[in-house]
């Protein structure tokens, strides 16, 4: 694989189509919510039971010891403390965390006695820190709290809002909660949304398949994109396959077969990795390294139609493959089907098919 010098993220051509899927409003949902007032004994019992789950790809705790100390010592001095979200997920009933994770992993380990119990090693013990001096509360952990005060603690509540969807019948609904609700700092882009809600078997694939040396030189940079948008690019080969089934926006269409695929048994992981691996090799091969940056950087409708199109017609991809993919390019219809609209039913279906009859004379 050849060394680029440019190792940020990847280098997409911008369209404007493309950026108004990402921000389109959400589907029509029935969802259910309502307040429930938990003490934080139970919420830590829910915890310790897996009744209450953080999605694997959930951003990592992050706090300091002095901001969980202060949000612990407002407990103890009955403050207000800001609701959290559980989402009901349709076939554990588990609840997952949508917004409010630090909150609960500073409760759950001042309960445990360590600062930042998910880290490997030992962990310090916590004991609040960061609080006025005065304080009668000022390194106390949870150990060495008065017995009134265990119980002030553990008798706390925590109002959490327990988010459920009762139509359509699957949890397509979470990413746009989870989106909505996290929009503070720097926001989550789709693909990283994505791997928090439909964290799974095949968000694991995916991360691997980015991995492919053939891939990156499709995409031209050596390391994974920071933005995850690399794994999206992946995903969208995946759910374009079936490409007649297209339905917009690409953004709901990308989830929905991130939903259905989110654990899909050894042959199909299988069987999505041969056909990702010859795809690439193919397309390198046969057209070159950055085969899809046609104007300025990688065209995400070139890549798609082409990448499918190539993926359909394994292992019989033609010997003139580089002229007839420079057929396409400069077929009109082709062009304007990968500058506007993009993201359209009928332009994904045209490009589709264009791609198909130039290059492989169907």
């Amino acid at each position: 694989m050849s060394k680029f010098e440019d190792t940020s993220g990847v280098e997409l051509e911008e369209i404007t189509s493309e950026e108004i899927d990402t921000e389109s409003s959400p589907p029509n949902y029935q969802i259910s919510t309502y307040p429930a007032d938990y003490t934080l004994e139970v919420l830590h019992q829910k915890w310790f039971s897996g009744e209450i789950q953080i999605p694997e790809f959930q951003r990592k705790f992050i706090w300091t010891q002095t901001q969980s100390s202060k949000l612990i010592e407002s407990f103890l001095m009955d403050l207000p403390v800001p609701a959290i979200f559980l989402y009901t997920e349709r076939n554990s009933q588990n609840y997952l965390v949508i917004d409010g994770q630090q909150r609960l992993r500073t409760v759950f380990d001042y309960f445990k006695g360590r600062f930042d119990s998910e880290k490997e090693g030992r962990r310090p013990i916590f004991k609040l820190r960061g609080l006025s001096e005065k304080s009668k509360f000022f390194g106390k952990s949870f150990d060495t709290l008065s017995d009134y005060d265990k119980r002030r603690f553990k008798n706390s509540v925590l109002r959490a809002f327990i988010v459920k969807q009762m139509d359509p019948e699957d949890n397509t609904s979470m990413y746009h909660i989870f989106e909505r609700l996290n929009t503070g700092g720097t926001r989550l882009v789709n693909q990283e949304i994505r791997n928090c809600v439909y964290h799974g078997e095949f968000s694991r694939f995916l991360d691997d398949a980015n991995t492919l040396d053939r891939w990156r030189a499709i995409l031209g940079k050596p390391m994974a994109d920071p933005r995850k948008r690399d794994i999206e690019l992946i995903l969208r080969f995946f759910a374009l396959r079936n490409f007649k089934d297209y339905r917009s926006p690409m953004k709901d269409y990308l989830s929905k077969f991130m939903h259905r695929n989110r654990d899909p048994g050894k042959k199909e992981l299988a069987a999505f990795q041969q056909v990702f691996d010859e795809t690439c090799g193919s397309v390198v091969e046969s057209l070159g390294e950055r085969p899809f940056h046609v104007r300025t950087g990688l065209n995400a409708a070139v890549f798609d139609s082409v990448m499918v199109a190539y993926s359909n017609r394994l292992p019989t991809i033609p010997a003139d493959a580089k002229e007839r993919f420079q057929r396409l390019l400069e077929d009109e219809d082709f062009d304007n089907c990968t500058k506007n609209n993009t993201t359209n039913d009928n332009i994904v279906k045209q490009r589709f098919s264009k791609a198909l009859h130039h290059l492989f004379g169907q």
